[in-house]
């Protein structure tokens, strides 16, 4: 039942993807001690212009559910 939802900058292969969806579920197989079957994952692609939106509403704005923080400014990504 768990779901990883994984947002990031454009640039990755799908051969990147894969492997990050691979570790993340076996992270948190560990972590709460479930079964894979249990854990999904999806990726999303943004540009750098995307992303800004992106940090403003899923990260400033979900401040209180956020369990890392970022350490960046978002418009040093422009």
């Amino acid at each position: 039942m768990p779901h990883i939802s994984v947002k990031m900058l454009k640039g990755r292969t799908e051969e990147q993807k894969q492997e990050a969806a691979k570790k993340l579920t076996a992270a948190l197989c560990e972590a709460l001690g479930c079964g894979d079957s249990h854990i999904t994952v999806g990726i999303e692609d943004f540009t750098a212009e995307e992303w800004q939106d992106v940090f403003a509403k899923d990260i400033e704005g979900k401040k209180d559910t956020l369990y890392k923080k970022p350490s960046y400014d978002p418009k040093s990504l422009l």
